[in-house]
């Protein structure tokens, strides 16, 4: 069984460093299906906006099941702070008009940028297959296209380095990629992965492709090791056994598994760095306390403390 990266000395490494973090971050929330829920969200966004990411993204539930919410939370950060929000939106149960309404009401709110997806039914899919509404777009690569049509936004799209569950190959991955840049998709934001590798050999790829786009990683911090082998097993992404050894027997030791999460995800990033990367996209699961560490480990400042 290959060891644990070395992630104490990385992290010591890059603390200490001189000066301000160069790396670019951005936090992606959900939006809050209670009062208790919208308090805890927006104590993560006031914790985490003096880091000044470069956007914030708020997701949109399956089958357009969190519109309004998702709308909401999305317009609040506009008026309330100074992030940049990026709206997801996705194409499923919905007409291509009602898609369209929804994009102008984002472009006429001042939203410049949306994360392009094709989504789940909220039924989830039938027999692994995704059938899409007749009068509603098929995928991302149309939803993207309408969206280029409507407004100048900025246009992200997501991208999977293992391949997407649904996909019969790597190479069809790379040009349905091909097909949304053409649309007009800007950046590929990734599913979450947990060794770099992973992740570079897929920017090769693309390179190799001709695809020219920006590609962010999607870093998850992990605390919950059940929680996350729930969701690494729905979109097919590799679980390597030292995190599994790592996190063995600490379900009771909330403490530790938090240091573990910090540790696992600082070296993640300086893996990547070392290769060029300097742009990251932290699912934050709307904690920030954890997030925030990570990128205090990383050179990042509080806006706050460092003009005091």
């Amino acid at each position: 069984m290959a060891p644990p990266p070395a992630f104490v000395q990385s992290a010591i490494a890059r603390s200490v460093r001189a000066g301000a973090s160069h790396l670019n971050v951005s936090f992606e929330f959900f939006p809050p299906k209670s009062a208790e829920m919208e308090e805890s969200l927006w104590g993560a966004i006031r914790r985490l906006e003096p880091l000044n990411p470069s956007f914030v993204s708020v997701t949109y539930g399956a089958g357009g099941s969190t519109r309004e919410r998702t709308h909401r939370t999305v317009k609040r950060i506009l008026d309330e702070t100074a992030m940049k929000p990026a709206a997801h939106l996705t194409c499923v149960e919905a007409s291509r008009e009602e898609v369209d309404e929804v994009i102008r009401e984002y472009w006429n709110a001042g939203v410049r940028h949306i994360v392009a997806l094709r989504g789940d039914p909220p039924g989830g899919l039938q027999d692994g297959q995704y059938t899409p509404r007749p009068d509603g777009y098929q995928n991302a690569t149309e939803l993207t296209a309408a969206i280029r049509r409507i407004g100048d936004f900025e246009v992200s799209v997501g991208v999977y380095p293992e391949k997407h569950p649904q996909s019969p190959s790597l190479d069809f991955d790379l040009d349905v990629l091909r097909q949304k840049v053409d649309a007009g998709a800007t950046r590929g934001i990734s599913q979450f992965f947990f060794e770099p590798e992973t992740f570079l050999r897929f920017r090769d790829a693309v390179a190799d492709a001709g695809i020219q786009i920006d590609l962010t990683p999607g870093i998850m911090p992990v605390t919950n090791f059940k929680g996350l082998r729930k969701m690494a097993t729905a979109c097919e992404a590799a679980v390597p056994d030292w995190l599994q050894e790592l996190f063995q027997g600490l379900d009771d030791d909330a403490e530790t598994r938090k240091l573990l999460a910090s540790a696992v995800a600082v070296e993640q990033v300086l893996g990547l760095e070392r290769e060029g990367v300097n742009h990251f996209h932290f699912y934050t699961l709307n904690r920030a306390e954890l997030v925030y560490s990570i990128c205090r480990v990383l050179g990042l400042r509080d806006s706050r403390t460092s003009a005091a």
